[in-house]
Formats: C-alpha cells, structure tokens, sequence
C-alpha cells in the first residue's frame, strides 16, 4: 500500500538565514508603497491621516504574524473609502471603532464556521462591477481636492458639480497649481513603469510622490498640505452606546465587503507566486484578528490591498516576515518623522487615488465581457452603475441576485422539437432541464399539438424533470388519452 503525503510548509521552508535578505529589502519596497496610501485612503474617507497609519501598521504586524496568506499585505484600502466616507458622515467618526471591532468579530465567526471558501463562489462580473463601481465613485470623489477643492457630500451633488470645478481649475491660479502638482504624480508613476526592471525595484507610487512633493516645496507652491500629528491623540476606545440598527447593519456590510475583497485579493496573489497556497478560511480569521485590533484603536478598516501584496511578491519576498516589517517601518517612521509627510500636499495623494480608480475600473477586462458574454457584461454594468447611484451594499446585492437569476436561468435550458411522422402522428422530444422556469414555453408546444394525431413523447434527454413540469405533461397526456389517443411517453431508466 502506498500513502501520498503532502509536504508541510514548515518542511519546505528555508531557514531565516536564507531568506531575511529577501524579507528585508521587500518590506522596505511595500513600506514605501504603502505610507502615501495609507494616508492618502484616510484622508478621502474623511478621518485623521493617523488612522490609516494606525491600520497599516495593525495589518503588517498583527495580521502579518498570523497563518493564512504567506505574501499577502493588509491595511486600508482605496476600495473602502467609499464606505467608510459614507459610514463616517451618517453615524460619525465616534461610531467606527465600534462599526470595524463589530466587523473583525463577524469574520473571526465566519472564518470558524469555515465560510472562507464560498466567497469564491461569486460571480466574475458582479466583483468585477463592484471593482469598477468603487473606482468610479472614487476617481469622482478625488476629482475635487486633485483640483483645490472640498468635495460635496452626495453622489449627484459631486457630478453636478464637475462643470463649475473644471470652470474654476482652469481659471483659479490655486486650483491650476494643484491640478499641475497632481497631474505631474500621476505622470511620473505612470512613466515610471516602462523603466527598465532594475530601476523599477523603487516604486513607481513614491519616486510618482516624492517627485511632486519636491517641486511643490522648491517652487514654494501654496498647496493644502498632509497634516500628520501624534498617533496616540488619535486612538480611543469604542463607544458600545453608539450601537443601533443602522451601526450594526454597517457591521455586516464592513465585514462581507472586507472580507470579499481581501480572499479575491488572495486568490489573484496566489497566481503570482509558487510558494504555499493561501489558506481561505485561516485568512479570514487573520482579517477578523486584525479588524478587531483595529476597532479597539478606534482606526480604519482593513483588507488585503492587492498593490501591496503584488509589490511585496515583485520585490523577491519569501517569507510572511517581509510583511511584518513594513508595518515595523510604517509605525517607526511616523513616530520618527511625522513632519515629513506633512510636506506631501493633498493633490498628490488625490492623484493617487484617482490612479487608483482608474485601475479598478479594469475598462479591458469589462470590453472583454462584453465581447463574450452580453448578458455577464450587463450584470457588470447594473452592480457599477447602482454602487455609483445608491451605495455599495446595494449596487453589490442586486448584482448578486442578477447573477443568481441569470444562472438559473441558464441551468434551465429546455429543447423542445416536434417532428412529424406521417399524417397520423408526431415525436415530441425534450432535451435539457425541464422546471418551472420554462413551463410557459413547454405548454405552449404541448398544447399547440392536434388532438388528432398519435404523440410519441421523448424525455430521455432531459438531465432534469422538477415537479412543476412532471404534472404539465402527466395532465396533457391524460387530455389527450380522454379524447381516445395514443400517447407514449418514454423516459430514461
């Protein structure tokens, strides 16, 4: 008898002393990715800078120690702010800390009751909308502060509003500086890319910030600026007197759309790397872990943030050690040196995350669906469009039930043929699955059939028969015997 065992991580593992190299010189490449991000996610979802650091470093030290996912990254993501923006102006920045601790115990019960792994059991065009709706209302959102300016509350109030911000970005001295200062971010992270490989090892997102800070100060540019305090006036604890409805459905919603977000996120980090797969369930409890680390600090949300995670794999990371660091980093160099992020003005980090945006909305992948499949192609669009509209709950459950619907209907393809057989009888022949669904086209050919003629019905193509069908053809086939025919129906053994 031969007994195939699968090799243990532990026993595929090099030692420390052959990966630390590695670990060392990628935390500091996702170190830097991650500050201006961090920053720049707590700014657009309304809160204090310091909170995003806070929840940087919560997600590279705390979740970054935890089994689960070897290479993956977390801390806050452009893909909340939205929500959190939203949470913020209806129940205030008071009610976060209770919202997101709320949030990590809902994933630490998900991740033990083993419901990791059915979160890949979601449709392509429903995440892909619910990437595309995020980028959206974010490149919306950012447009503003990217120009000068304070951005207005509501959705509608922000489109209504872009023809006066343009007006005015490009006939206002400050608004055309921060404008300037932002486009030229975005450039240089853009063109930084096609440097050759061994330049690249500097993140396109810092030398894009580093780059745009610098001439905003040499040039001595009037431009709002980062303003980055003491972490601990930060932090406090949650107020459990907040709790009402409206806090603890936002509790569901931060914990379905934290975790959706961060096990897609891994699933697309496990192609990029051969290491150990990532572990779903696992994973989610280390999300929950840290979310509600989190919420006790009173930060932001976490997930795991896909640029991160793909800067940690490119910069040769071996271990979950290169992750712990960059949060060792993050914390060291706020307490350090908070002065120095308070030189980055806001456009920049708008221009980032209007960068951001833009890279969600995946504008090839959502062409590619609508060349293949129109129908996954329109549910895409419904999820982005509602998100956009209404908020992100709704836009992702309607998309949900779109594509439940658009599955069943599909599992419910019935072929119905009908040939004759000389003048006195007919082959009636049914393929596919027969259920309610298609009982309306099913009676209309039944019942459309002459009571004059003899009818050889066919079922052994059927793969399905429900109860609803079963009792149309039982009831025809009795009209038809009533009225002195043959009726042979064949089924399959």
């Amino acid at each position: 008898m031969i007994t195939l065992t699968r090799p243990t991580e532990r026993a595929s593992r090099p030692g420390w002393r052959q990966t630390f190299g590695n670990d060392l010189g990628a935390s500091l490449v996702v170190f830097l990715v991650a500050l201006p991000l961090c920053v720049g996610v707590a700014v657009a979802s309304g809160v204090p800078a310091e909170l995003g650091i806070v929840t940087g470093v919560v997600g590279g030290i705390v979740v970054g120690l935890l089994p689960g996912s070897t290479m993956q990254v977390s801390g806050p993501a452009a893909g909340l702010t939205v929500l959190v923006a939203d949470t913020v102006a209806q129940h205030g920045i008071a009610a976060l800390g209770v919202i997101v601790l709320g949030a990590g115990l809902l994933q630490l019960l998900l991740g033990a009751l083993r419901c990791g792994t059915w979160f890949r059991a979601i449709s392509p065009a429903v995440v892909q909308g619910m990437l595309a709706g995020i980028g959206l209302v974010l490149i919306l959102g950012q447009l503003y502060p990217l120009m000068g300016a304070t951005q207005p509350s509501g959705t509608w109030a922000k489109v209504s509003g872009l023809p006066e911000l343009l007006v005015r970005a490009f006939t206002t001295t400050p608004a055309l500086t921060a404008l300037g200062v932002g486009v030229l971010t975005i450039v240089v992270t853009v063109l930084w890319q096609r440097t050759p490989p061994r330049v690249r090892v500097v993140p396109g997102v810092l030398v894009g910030v580093v780059v745009a800070t610098a001439v905003s100060v040499v040039a001595g540019l009037d431009l709002h600026r980062i303003e980055v305090g003491n972490l601990a006036d930060e932090l406090h604890l949650p107020d459990f007197s907040l709790i009402n409805a409206g806090v603890l459905g936002a509790m569901v919603v931060f914990a379905l759309v934290s975790s959706a977000e961060s096990l897609f996120s891994a699933a697309a980090v496990d192609r990029m790397h051969s290491g150990p797969r990532t572990r779903y369930n696992t994973e989610l409890i280390a999300q929950g872990a840290g979310n509600t680390v989190c919420g006790l600090l009173g930060a932001l949300p976490m997930t795991a943030v896909i640029v991160r995670s793909a800067a940690n794999v490119q910069a040769g990371a071996r271990t979950r050690a290169s992750r712990v660091l960059h949060g060792v980093w993050l914390l060291l160099f706020v307490v350090a040196l908070p002065g120095v992020l308070g030189l980055i003005p806001s456009a920049v980090l708008a221009a980032l995350l209007v960068h951001s945006g833009w890279k969600l909305l995946g504008l090839k992948g959502v062409a590619g669906m609508l060349r293949a499949d129109r129908a996954e192609a329109a549910i895409l669009v419904l999820t982005a469009g509602l998100i956009v509209a209404t908020d992100l709950l709704t836009g992702t459950v309607a998309g949900l039930l779109a594509a439940v619907i658009k599955t069943a209907w599909d599992v419910s393809h019935l072929s119905v043929t009908v040939t004759p057989q000389g003048d006195d009888d007919e082959v009636v022949v049914l393929r596919g699955n027969a259920t309610f669904l298609r009982l309306p086209r099913l009676l209309a050919v039944l019942e459309g059939l002459p009571l004059t003629k003899h009818v050889r019905l066919d079922l052994t193509g059927l793969r399905h028969l429900d109860q609803a069908c079963q009792q149309a053809i039982d009831n025809w086939a009795t009209r038809h015997r009533d009225a002195g025919l043959d009726v042979d129906v064949v089924r399959s053994s």
